[in-house]
């Protein structure tokens, strides 16, 4: 019996033993230390790191996702730029090694460069040896190279610890924990995720939403139907389920009201969207299929506007090799207006769950425009040459791996930029430099006094 009873006891021992060697936690929990730590795998993250790199400090980056380079290398192919002048340092170089990946006969399979580049205008045309416009998988070559030229050390799919207070010395981060329960220490923590997640937990003062313009003696913050011109449905459009019948309810995604007067505060945030990339190349395109869970009254709205004569529905932004940047371009496109609500606070889980649903827009935008018999021939005709890119995120359905979270967390510091800041084009002690129009896009959708349906928040003003 006691020979029994031991021979349990050892059987019981080792068991407990294997558990513990193989368990996720206890294996790589670790504490690393670094001048510098990176968190997020952004375009703007890749840079920083390289940046400390090349000031000789030791860095890490880490990236939530398993891909870096943010939508950078997600589709935003067609750079959003307004001066190239304003452009210098190591994102200058990141154009220019586009420019020479694009110099090899090698790198047009769908498309002659030459030809390619006599299609670009204004600002995009190829010059001074750099180019604007790239396909995703150049943009993660790109950035890969450059990370490994310079010796950065890169961790992917790793995430923050948020429910965890980083470990604070006088104000300071000196170490934050991981999801996995890793701790990385450093004298310098760089924030470069596009949610601010790391400035949260380190209880740095932010705001979501849109201030009341009375907060800081701005004019077109807070909720603004007046300058929402550009990017809104055509008028008529009918908002319920049944024309005309209130009694049918709404359609989805739309509400009652905007929630306030013009100027007023609201927590809502522009919309986000995938910048999805998509070729007219027949032996490189993939036709989108119906998403799972297709639901037609959630693409109603834009069978509706088709008919009253909206016609752009996505832009048409080429890229290298017979692809486009197919980014959103009016009033009911790419943008899945109000989709990300709840997204900043949202855990990990729910934040997926989130871009699911934009995935969902975007796909059945794209396939109720291409094939729902309601929408006018022209526009079937005109759009229904575009389909996914074989090359490109093979591993992802050859769809996006990022969101484009347009914004999120906003810091609020010593110094709030404003709409003045912007205005008057100048700043003391400037940490950098920027061109473009103030570009904010739409938030919401609300029945008018008229009875029909139009969108809220867009601010396209030079």
């Amino acid at each position: 019996m006691n020979n029994t009873y031991k021979w349990i006891q050892k059987v019981a021992f080792l068991c407990f033993a294997v558990i513990l060697i193989q368990s996720p936690l206890k294996a790589e929990r670790t504490i690393q230390k670094y001048d510098v730590v990176v968190y997020g795998g952004t375009a703007a993250g890749v840079m920083a790191a390289i940046g400390a790199k090349k000031s000789g400090a030791t860095v890490i980056l880490l990236s939530p996702s398993i891909r870096i380079g943010g939508v950078t290398t997600s589709g935003l192919g067609w750079t959003d730029i307004g001066n190239p002048a304003a452009v210098g340092g190591l994102a200058r170089e990141f154009y220019h090694r586009i420019f020479l990946y694009y110099q090899k006969d090698g790198a047009w399979k769908s498309s002659d460069r030459q030809n390619y580049e006599n299609q670009l205008h204004g600002i995009y045309r190829v010059k001074d040896s750099l180019m604007w416009t790239f396909e995703p998988h150049v943009a993660a070559y790109v950035l890969n190279r450059m990370l490994q030229e310079n010796g950065v050390k890169v961790k992917t799919d790793v995430k923050l610890a948020r429910s965890r207070r980083p470990i604070m010395r006088d104000g300071k981060i000196v170490a934050i924990n991981t999801v996995r329960g890793d701790t990385y220490q450093a004298s310098v923590f760089i924030d470069a995720t596009y949610e601010g997640d790391l400035m949260a937990v380190a209880g740095v003062r932010f705001t979501v939403g849109r201030e009341a313009n009375a907060e800081y003696s701005e004019t077109i913050n807070g909720v603004e139907k007046a300058l929402s011109i550009k990017n809104n449905l055509p008028r008529g459009v009918d908002p319920y389920k049944i024309k005309g019948d209130q009694k049918s309810g709404l359609l989805p995604g739309i509400n009652k009201s905007t929630g306030g007067e013009d100027g007023t505060r609201d927590n809502k945030l522009q919309a986000y969207c995938y910048r999805i990339c998509l070729t007219d190349d027949p032996s490189n395109r993939i036709r989108v299929a119906k998403p799972a869970g297709y639901d037609p009254s959630d693409f109603e709205l834009v069978v509706r506007a088709t008919r009253l004569g909206e016609n752009r529905l996505w832009k048409l932004s080429g890229l290298p090799n017979r692809k486009i940047d197919a980014n959103n371009d009016c009033g009911i496109s790419m943008d899945a207006i109000g989709y990300n609500k709840g997204y900043v606070e949202a855990s990990y889980k729910e934040r997926a769950e989130i871009a699911n649903k934009h995935r969902y827009w975007t796909l059945g935008l794209i396939w109720t425009i291409q094939n729902d018999p309601r929408v006018p021939d022209v526009i079937r005709k005109k759009f229904g040459i575009w389909g996914l890119p074989k090359d490109e995120f093979k591993d992802n359905g050859h769809f996006p791996y990022a969101l484009y979270v347009r914004e999120a967390r906003r810091m609020v510091s010593d110094y709030v930029m404003t709409e003045k800041s912007v205005l008057n084009g100048s700043a003391e002690n400037s940490i950098g430099m920027g061109a473009y129009v103030m570009d904010s896009h739409n938030t919401q959708r609300y029945i008018t006094a008229k009875g029909d349906v139009q969108n809220e928040g867009d601010v396209q003003i030079p």
